[in-house]
């Protein structure tokens, strides 16, 4: 699978530089192409999209406003696509003097792709002012806007910088939050668990403070709520297991666990299999994941958490769980060889663990 950053390649710059050339005349497509590919090859994704924001800059008008005019045409012809986010980018990196023109402008981009990290140059610059124009766009009928007013303040937001000012105060996004808490669009309910789900990390009785005085009745609440509470219930927390009704104190015996293999080639799949016996005579409910140790370039093993079923066990019943996991290297993940283990997890209590080596060929 191809680098998410080789989307920033010279084809795509010609386009670009074309794009523009076709709105604003003075814009030199020869010159912008030559220059913003200069080292392209050792810069990642990021430093791409900075970097073009920088070279674009170079070719733009001194006035910000004719700028954004530009910046708003050319915006839809990449509408879609990650390298939709330089648009954004340009106006955190260069609109912060111009707050009501860039936070309207970011409105009508964060619709084409997200604004989620430049909306954060503002917080940083003026948080409370910042935070005010995000409470309004959680009622905006567009719901892209309302999924950047919760995605852009969270306190831990992945390829950005925290936000201390929320980290130290979550009730400070909480007005958001509640705007959003029945929300019926899919891309909406995900930031607002993510940005739950993100509390939980240090500050998890607020989280379920919040997520305890909402209707878990309504349908799209429960989806967010459960989500958010994804981490807690990995790892066990008996509050957040309670919640959903799942067993604070799980009785089941795990049985003759086995694995198609014990050897395993890179791009190959591990097939396992077991038992679950009840040990009560009252149905429990059950989340049961299961954890891969992968080894690292250091040698090192990292755990990562799978989801794998939840079922309600009835009294002495006995089911069988079968798994295929497959190991291929991604954008997110590179395999190293050694020796692996995988885990299985009920109710975020480990219940049985077995290692297993992984060969690159």
């Amino acid at each position: 699978m191809e680098p998410l950053k080789e989307m920033f390649n010279k084809k795509f710059y010609e386009r670009l530089a074309f794009e523009f050339y076709k709105i604003e005349a003075n814009f030199h497509p020869d010159k912008f192409v030559k220059e913003v590919t200069i080292g392209l090859t050792d810069m990642s994704l990021n430093q791409r999209m900075r970097n073009t924001s920088i070279f674009l800059k170079k070719q733009l008008p001194l006035d910000f406003k004719k700028t954004i005019d530009i910046l708003v045409q050319v915006a839809p012809k990449f509408k879609g696509n990650y390298t939709s986010l330089i648009f954004p980018d340009f106006v955190g990196l260069y609109g912060l003097e111009n707050f009501s023109l860039s936070l309207d402008t970011l409105k009508f981009l964060t619709q084409l792709g997200s604004s989620e990290f430049a909306i954060r140059e503002f917080l940083k610059r003026d948080f409370n002012k910042t935070i005010a124009v995000m409470n309004k766009w959680a009622d905006d009928e567009n719901y892209h806007v309302r999924r950047l007013a919760s995605e852009g303040c969270r306190s831990r937001l992945p390829w950005s910088f925290n936000l201390t000012e929320v980290i130290k105060n979550p009730q400070i996004t909480r007005s958001i939050l509640e705007k959003l808490k029945a929300d019926k669009e899919l891309y909406v309910k995900k930031s607002v668990a993510n940005h739950l789900n993100d509390f939980s990390k240090n500050h998890t009785n607020y989280m379920l403070n919040v997520v305890n005085s909402w209707d878990k009745k309504n349908e799209h609440t429960a989806w967010i709520i459960k989500h958010a509470m994804r981490t807690l219930i990995k790892n066990g927390d008996k509050n957040s297991l309670a919640i959903f009704g799942f067993e604070k104190n799980a009785k089941v015996d795990l049985i003759n666990f086995k694995t198609n293999k014990s050897k395993i080639k890179l791009g190959e799949k591990l097939q396992f299999d077991f038992e679950l016996k009840a040990q009560k005579n009252t149905n429990q409910m059950l989340v049961i994941d299961y954890r891969v140790y992968y080894v690292k370039k250091s040698g090192e093993l990292f755990p990562k958490v799978f989801k794998l079923k939840e079922i309600n066990l009835k009294a002495n019943e006995v089911i069988t769980i079968s798994k295929i996991h497959s190991f291929i290297d991604l954008s997110t993940r590179k395999h190293y060889s050694g020796t692996h283990f995988i885990e299985i997890n009920i109710n975020g209590e480990s219940y049985f663990k077995k290692e297993f080596d992984l060969q690159l060929s």
